[in-house]
């Protein structure tokens, strides 16, 4: 079953200031004239399905539009033109202490995060104690986040979408940071998850990620899907060729 799919789907942001910034983006047409406005065309048709329990790998290079395919994905961004439907609730772990308030304490983020996620008090409090051991904070979680670490913000951060049982969970990099015993720990996580029929897109620059860690993956440049979904391999070898035409 499609949990994820995008038919055609388009999208433009508008810029200020009217013109564009980059010679090569000049080139290539990424900007359009909408009457006395530019618009930058972010996503270009593209078309894309995921299946449940699957882990699709998203690789391009920097500005390509990866990100904003996460986002589109989790209801932030809408398209304008093309069509999206997903299944289930959505989760986006995208950046450093995204969506934490930094002046409440590592607990009171946990469950305002889950109330927003429309877990309910008893749902968040059964979940509690499992999220603070696997954040490895200790007495920190007590602690307003505006003392945390980048490190720290990225294993609570993973804890909490990790255990609140997301249908699709999506991530943007984040599994980057961190030390390598949690970074292993993440990811033999997400394979319970997957196991467990959860979906999970990855954005990421790591390649041995991608290869390792998905079922599939797509390769995006300049708003337009150049390869997959398909066969990882295939994806990282159209990146990897992307990357040495820009040196």
């Amino acid at each position: 079953m499609n949990v994820i799919q995008f038919q055609d789907v388009t999208l433009d942001f508008p810029v200020k200031g009217g013109a564009p910034t980059y010679l090569k983006e000049q080139v290539t047409g990424r900007f359009r004239k909408d009457g006395r406005r530019s618009r930058f065309r972010a996503l270009d048709k593209v078309n894309l399905d995921v299946e449940r329990g699957e882990i699709l790998g998203i690789v391009g290079p920097n500005g390509a539009g990866k990100s904003t395919i996460l986002r589109l994905i989790a209801g932030i961004y809408r398209p304008d033109a093309g069509t999206i439907r997903t299944r289930g609730r959505c989760v986006l772990l995208a950046g450093i202490g995204t969506g934490f308030q930094s002046h409440l304490s590592g607990r009171e983020n946990i469950k305002l995060n889950g109330s927003i996620l429309g877990l309910t008090d008893y749902e968040v409090t059964e979940r509690m104690e499992d999220i603070i051991a696997f954040s490895e904070l200790g007495d920190h979680i007590e602690q307003p986040i505006r003392t945390y670490s980048m490190g720290m913000k990225a294993r609570l951060g993973f804890a909490v979408a990790a255990h609140l049982e997301p249908e699709v969970l999506l991530i943007d990099e984040v599994m980057a940071v961190g030390d390598a015993a949690f970074r292993r720990k993440c990811q033999a996580r997400i394979r319970e998850m997957v196991g467990g029929e959860t979906t999970v897109v990855i954005v990421s620059h790591n390649m041995n990620t991608v290869s390792s860690f998905c079922d599939r993956a797509l390769c995006i440049h300049q708003g337009a899907v150049v390869a997959g979904p398909g066969p990882v391999e295939d994806a990282i070898a159209m990146y990897e060729g992307l990357l040495a035409e820009e040196e």
